[in-house]
């Protein structure tokens, strides 16, 4: 029997927000709900987000609790630092209308990190305490992953989308003990998305196309306590990485090189990829000597990478390939839902690319 499941997204009129709505469109399960923004509240959503036909004609109400009760699924697509008091006053809502409260899914940051120091220290914001961890692929050093910790949970706080290709690419090695994470050194190549839909200068395309520049350098950037939160819980017993993503003159997309000192002999290091992923809906380890691209995972739920080891600098050597609105948000908050839920994980999710 078709489980039929009431999705509300808050903060549609985003990138993140938009892209979930695409995926939510083929899923089989779901009953498109209540579309929320701020500032485009009241408009066509087809004003907004014109490649979204299914729900061109609907408008976006305004995002409040009142307007997102009733759903068993609520997205959260907002700016860092609305997620925590939303939810609040989500669940404030629920229990003073008697009613249960719906599945929250966070694909900002606010609920991803368990270290409240560390949130301090990187985002200076309250902090608003930790959710179950939307990536079903993460490794757990005491065995399992993280998809064990998702069926049937209320939260959910969707990785960050350098995080997911920094820690899919890596966490293999780690676990394994073949490369040492006290020197993980990522450079990553990121797509203009990434950086939202809000007006700068720099977003610009005539600022933009040819270029590309780097950003938040010098071990700075949000997602770097979050990198370290996963391979510290994949059996890192220190986690120390230089990061630096630099933005490229493309849409969407990461391809993130992540390098590490080889630990043991070298033969040993494809196969504990291999043996990692060989059962991974979602994750693919190339062919030898076949190197990924973004895209390759253009509009996908998929993280492609392959592994080398430079015998010369006696590193390991990672390039990982995601798109960053798919398996880097909107694909891992679905994905993440479906495991809540009892469903397909792979429900709604597709894995080939669009090329060229």
């Amino acid at each position: 029997m078709r489980v039929t499941v009431s999705v509300a997204v808050a903060g549609a009129s985003g990138y993140a927000g938009g892209e979930i709505l695409r995926i939510l469109a083929a899923h089989p399960e779901v009953e498109i709900g209540t579309l929320t923004a701020h500032s485009n509240a009241g408009q066509a959503i087809g004003g907004v987000q014109p490649h979204l036909r299914l729900v061109a004609e609907r408008r976006f109400a305004e995002t409040t609790p009142a307007n997102l009760l009733g759903h068993d699924v609520v997205f959260l697509a907002l700016p860092h630092g609305a997620s925590g008091e939303l939810a609040a006053s989500l669940a404030d809502a629920a229990k003073s209308r008697g009613e249960d409260e719906p599945l929250l899914i966070d694909v900002g940051a606010d609920h991803r990190l368990t270290d409240e120091v560390a949130w301090n220290e990187f985002y200076g914001t309250p902090y608003a305490g930790s959710w179950p961890y939307g990536m079903p692929e993460l490794l757990k050093s005491g065995g399992g992953r993280g998809r064990d910790d998702l069926a049937g949970v209320k939260r959910i706080a969707v990785p960050g989308c350098n995080v997911s290709a920094v820690t899919l690419g890596l966490q293999p090695g780690v676990a394994a003990g073949v490369v040492d994470a006290g020197d993980v050194v990522a450079v990553l190549a990121n797509g203009y998305s990434g950086a939202g839909k809000s007006l700068k200068p720099h977003l610009l395309a005539s600022e933009g196309m040819g270029m590309a520049a780097p950003y938040a350098v010098g071990g700075v950037h949000r997602h770097i306590p979050e990198i370290e939160q996963n391979l510290l819980a994949a059996g890192a017993e220190q986690v120390r990485i230089s990061f630096t993503p630099t933005l490229v003159p493309m849409p969407r997309g990461i391809l993130a090189t992540i390098t590490a000192p080889l630990l043991g002999p070298a033969d040993a290091v494809r196969p504990a990829w291999e043996s990692v992923y060989a059962d991974e809906p979602f994750i693919g380890l190339l062919p030898d000597g076949q190197w990924p691209s973004t895209a390759m995972t253009l509009g996908a739920n998929t993280a492609l990478m392959q592994v080398a080891v430079d015998e010369r600098a006696g590193r390991v050597i990672v390039v990982c390939a995601i798109d960053n609105l798919v398996k880097g948000t909107a694909g891992a908050a679905v994905q993440s839902m479906n495991l809540a839920l009892g469903l397909d994980e792979r429900a709604g999710l597709g894995t080939e690319g669009v090329a060229p």
